[in-house]
């Protein structure tokens, strides 16, 4: 470990050098910068490097020693000790008042997003990561490995801040295929994950003050954006049909037509078409994002709104976060030719190139050998079963309790409740001490929402999720029993 103290204030406020080095040390122990165990260096060493004599570095260090700060092994060197350590004082410390922008003001005003709570439960119907033990990990490293080149030549090349160019063309080409958009590799930008490249946009399309439509319920992540970006938030009421068309007062729509989240509802092709009016009428822009449709176990193809837009209206937003592995933070828009030049240079600005190239390139070669749609074929049928065997037992044994929205998509179910408020409250109470959780849709409201909940079921095995819809019975059993 290499040690560094900033003599100059410590030869400042001392006559000898011997004892400013003395204090600087102790200060560092005591701090818990040096840790206990580690090395000293030299007499010889720390001489030379702050310029002292090596008596008054012995000098300091016997001074240590005797108060028990340091040790000496004969033929090993000084040692810091484990005792030196002294925990911070809780006396309040004076501290300066930085001033923040009207950005950085806005966002330590907004809440936090909610956390999910008692994920350690026996039974969590809440998301996790995919199982890793079916994903295709020797076709990925393969591709990695094909992706840094031959004796890693692949890996002293940079990323424009748009992205590898291949895994653009890879995207284009997949979009095409599956979900019917003609994009051009030169109008797709990658981003980490989509929240960036929604914020990002917020940026660029809104000003202060000025309004943007979001989906009620819909993701909390949004409204922070609009917010911290200083936006004012219309909520869009949403039912089976999904978001119901008004004649808003606003520049941007942020909308999940192919799959609501969180309700699942499918926007139907009539409000798709007046969407796309009312964006033209009020040179608005739509921000659609296509989160959670990669995985459709039933029913025709849902074509996103971007297939309908005409007047380069759509921005079409995407990402791997449910189909690869957490640690893969990729997302991209398929942007309007207008909005890419303005896109990229506000990319630049947070990043000049774009990081993770390496495994952009073993994304694309992953794609362009059919790996990934191999690899969603595989999820799709694995969680379409999932998705079955939860909806028929909720039916049959919690029938009476929820409403499940109608689906055939993605890997959550949002529920209505069918008793009180109060009964809701106390069966979420209930089923956690039965040792099962899942996701309170409250979240997902501004102001008040009916009682809902959100099961996501697609990390479960079957034998899980049985047991999982048992213990909420058993929690319902114990509502009515203790009223």
């Amino acid at each position: 470990m290499e040690l560094t103290l900033h003599m100059e204030a410590y030869l400042d406020r001392h006559r000898f050098k011997y004892l400013a080095l003395y204090h600087a040390l102790r200060e560092a122990i005591q701090e818990g910068r040096l840790p206990g165990g580690m090395k000293l260096p030299s007499t010889r060493e720390m001489a030379e490097r702050y310029g002292l004599s090596r008596g008054a570095v012995a000098q300091s260090y016997d001074m240590l020693m005797a108060e028990g700060y340091v040790y000496a092994e004969t033929g090993r060197g000084t040692f810091v000790t484990d005792a030196g350590y002294s925990p911070p004082s809780t006396e309040k410390i004076k501290e300066t008042p930085i001033k923040l922008s009207q950005w950085g003001q806005r966002l330590l005003r907004i809440p936090n997003m909610p956390l999910d709570a008692a994920k350690r439960a026996e039974i969590s119907f809440i998301n996790q990561p995919l199982e890793m033990s079916r994903f295709p990990y020797e076709e990925w490293r393969s591709a990695l490995s094909f992706a840094g080149g031959r004796k890693g030549i692949g890996l002293q090349h940079k990323a424009p801040p748009e992205g590898d160019g291949q895994l653009r063309e890879a995207i284009a080409s997949h979009l095409r295929v599956t979900r019917g958009i003609m994009a051009r590799p030169e109008h797709v930008v990658l981003f980490n994950g989509s929240m960036q490249a929604i914020v990002l946009l917020f940026q660029l399309l809104m000003n202060d003050g000025e309004a943007a439509v979001v989906e009620n319920p819909g993701f909390h992540g949004i409204r922070r954006a609009v917010e911290a970006c200083g936006g004012n938030l219309i909520p869009a009421a949403v039912d089976r049909q999904g978001v119901r068309p008004q004649e808003w007062d606003a520049g941007i729509l942020f909308v999940t037509p192919s799959r609501q989240y969180p309700t699942g509802a499918v926007l139907s092709l009539k409000r798709r078409r007046q969407l796309l009016d009312w964006a033209q009428r009020h040179d608005a822009v739509i921000i659609e994002d296509d989160y959670d449709s990669e995985f459709r176990f039933g029913g025709r193809p849902i074509e996103p709104l971007k297939t309908l837009d005409t007047q380069e209206r759509v921005i079409y937003i995407g990402s791997f976060s449910q189909t690869m592995f957490p640690g893969l933070r990729l997302g991209f828009a398929v942007l309007p030719e207008g909005l890419v030049e303005a896109a990229v240079r506000a990319k630049s600005l947070y990043e000049p190139m774009s990081p993770g190239l390496l495994e952009q390139r073993a994304l694309a070669r992953f794609m362009s050998k059919g790996s990934y749609m191999r690899h969603l074929r595989r999820l799709t049928r694995l969680y379409g079963a999932r998705h079955g065997h939860f909806w028929g037992l909720m039916h049959a044994l919690a029938g009476d309790l929820f409403e499940l929205m109608p689906g055939d998509a993605g890997l959550h179910v949002y529920a209505n409740w069918l008793k009180s408020a109060d009964e809701y409250e106390a069966f979420r109470g209930a089923a956690v001490r039965r040792g099962v959780v899942f996701r309170d849709a409250q979240a997902y409201w501004m102001g008040q929402g009916p009682p809902a909940a959100c099961f996501g079921f697609a990390h479960l095995t079957e034998e899980q999720i049985a047991d999982g819809v048992r213990r909420l019975v058993l929690a319902w059993q114990d509502v009515q029993n203790f009223s």
